[in-house]
């Protein structure tokens, strides 16, 4: 499927789904996840939680709270205390598709998941990635923007999102 890489803050999006890059216990700390529970308030962190711990790899579902979205998937590509891999980026990323497309969503805003302080290179964090996205063959699913905060980090992921398609 198609695909855009877009700049930005993720917890300004608005999209059916919004994406966070969790670890297997489901505590929301700092970065993506950080950024998510401060706009979308506390409970997003308790429900979050409550639903863990999930597989490496694996995605749990919560409400999305005061964000513009209706749903957060967390997306655990790393263990708690650990760093993420090819194989669990690529496993949280697949998971997270077939997550949003079983809930009917359009929309899904995806940050780099395993990459920043889960240790993967982002480059080849990306690349997994955009793999994932342009292999799926979604039955809702018509919009994924794959986001960055800085603008390097989204020139990176652009490059790597060129040479995918």
């Amino acid at each position: 499927m198609d695909f855009e890489v877009v700049q930005g803050d993720i917890a300004a999006q608005e999209a059916d789904a919004l994406v966070n890059a969790a670890n297997t216990g489901l505590q929301m700390g700092s970065g993506v996840a950080g950024a998510l529970r401060r706009a979308a308030g506390d409970e997003l962190n308790d429900e979050a939680v409550s639903k863990g711990p999930v597989d490496l790899g694996g995605v749990a579902t919560t409400d999305a709270y005061d964000l513009d979205a209706e749903y957060v998937i967390h997306a655990a590509a790393m263990p708690a205390d650990g760093q993420a891999t090819a194989d669990s980026i690529r496993d949280a990323t697949r998971n997270t598709l077939e997550e949003a497309d079983l809930l009917d969503c359009e929309t899904l805003v995806i940050p780099a998941l395993g990459t920043g302080v889960a240790g993967f290179s982002l480059r080849q964090g990306a690349e997994i990635i955009c793999e994932e996205i342009a292999a799926f063959d979604p039955e809702n699913l018509r919009d994924v923007r794959v986001i960055a905060y800085s603008d390097e980090d989204c020139e990176t992921i652009r490059s790597v999102a060129e040479s995918v398609r």
